[in-house]
């Protein structure tokens, strides 16, 4: 089996080629071991199936190519939301980053790689990330929280 830091640089390279084919904007992304999280803006929504498509069927078949498996299925469902106002986006954006905290990858955001986390603070410093996550602090969405 590859490691699985490998798998993950080449989820985000597939990731990375799906958002500039369909023109989509990236906001925020983590990648684990088992499942990811996006936050994209998506111009035309009537592509996103399309789009989740060209993610887990690229990278699942490639996975397996790395593993030396064929048929295995990496992908099992997908969820998408629209974002209902400003707070949404923000705590959607805020439970992305923290998703490694969560299931118990690292303990503080900034030592995962795999992450939009270190972006954000490239681009727009600590004080600003904590200022996000002191205003929008992070929900765990479950289904039942999203109305399911």
């Amino acid at each position: 089996m590859f490691n699985n830091d490998i798998k993950k640089q080449f989820i985000k390279s597939t990731l990375d080629s799906a958002i500039k084919k369909f023109g989509y904007i990236l906001r925020a992304w983590v990648i684990l071991d088992n499942h990811f999280h996006i936050l994209i803006k998506a111009f035309r929504g009537e592509l996103l199936p399309r789009f989740v498509g060209s993610v887990t069927g690229k990278s699942a078949i490639e996975l397996n190519k790395l593993d030396k498996i064929s048929g295995r299925q990496c992908w099992y469902q997908y969820w998408d939301r629209c974002i209902r106002d400003e707070a949404d986006f923000w705590r959607r954006m805020n439970y992305t980053n923290y998703n490694p905290v969560k299931h118990s990858y690292v303990s503080l955001m900034g030592e995962y790689l795999f992450s939009s986390y270190r972006d954000y603070l490239g681009e727009k410093g600590q004080q600003w990330i904590d200022s996000c996550f002191e205003k929008y602090s992070v929900i765990d969405f479950t289904m039942k929280e999203d109305g399911f």
